[in-house]
């Protein structure tokens, strides 16, 4: 069966793409066939597997006009069992868009139930908002990964993100759950940082990952090279912890 996880959170900068891109590059390391789907106008996770505009011509906003163009979306990157559908700036206009359109909640799942079967996992890498497009992301997904930065204000919002996703467990996708919730930018040598996780453990009692996400330079750097931090710097931290986390979603998922 594939699953299908969105990583969301609407406050930006809690490590969403970094998220998208390394848990799916870890998840095919593990042999795991896996699609990322880039639902972020600014297109981060595409240009994080090295991927430029020139190297494809379907976008994801072109799956949401038109389900049937999914499959032809759909690229094969350079590192084994890992496909992305990339995104695009033509994507903001997708939540002017979709407001007019009957059944607009379900764009995204029509898409993604042209090419699920092909996959074991497919992750989606959301917008830093509660608008439409996330509103399909979650229609579209089987559960929710939340990435909470261990910093202050981490739990600022978390309330509106917690409502959204019972608001569509109720009215539009009854599967729907909270797949887990990863610490990220962790520093265990600052008091802070145990003190938010702590918080992040009362907030979403048997929820918290066991991995969590350290500061790591290796982890900030391997996106402007184009590559995932397993192919960046195999012996980091980052790829230490971010492959650690797949087997952990591996094994929960069993």
């Amino acid at each position: 069966m594939t699953k299908i996880i969105a990583i969301t959170n609407q406050k930006g900068g809690v490590g969403k793409t970094t998220t998208s891109v390394n848990l799916s590059s870890c998840l095919a390391y593990e042999n795991k066939k896996t699609l990322l789907i880039d639902c972020d106008p600014q297109g981060n996770s595409t240009s994080g597997l090295g991927i430029e505009k020139d190297d494809y011509e379907l976008s994801i906003y072109d799956c949401f006009v038109d389900s049937s163009k999914t499959k032809d979306a759909v690229i094969k990157t350079k590192y084994n069992n890992l496909y992305v559908i990339p995104s695009s700036s033509d994507l903001s206009a997708a939540e002017i868009e979709l407001a007019y359109e009957d059944k607009r909640e379900f764009f995204l799942k029509n898409a993604i139930d042209m090419i699920k079967e092909n996959f074991d996992y497919i992750i989606i890498d959301s917008p830093p908002a509660l608008g439409m497009i996330t509103i399909n992301i979650m229609t579209a997904s089987d559960s929710v990964l939340i990435p909470i930065q261990c910093e202050y204000y981490a739990l600022e919002g978390l309330s509106q993100l917690i409502t959204t996703i019972k608001t569509i467990k109720k009215k539009l996708n009854p599967q729907i759950e909270i797949e887990g919730v990863l610490g990220t930018m962790y520093d265990g040598r600052t008091n802070l940082s145990i003190q938010v996780l702590d918080e992040v453990k009362k907030y979403f009692p048997d929820k918290v990952y066991k991995t969590i996400i350290p500061r790591n330079v290796r982890l900030s750097e391997s996106p402007s090279f184009g590559e995932p931090i397993i192919n960046y710097d195999r012996t980091s931290k980052g790829a230490d912890a971010y492959m650690a986390l797949a087997k952990e979603v591996i094994r929960n998922n069993k």
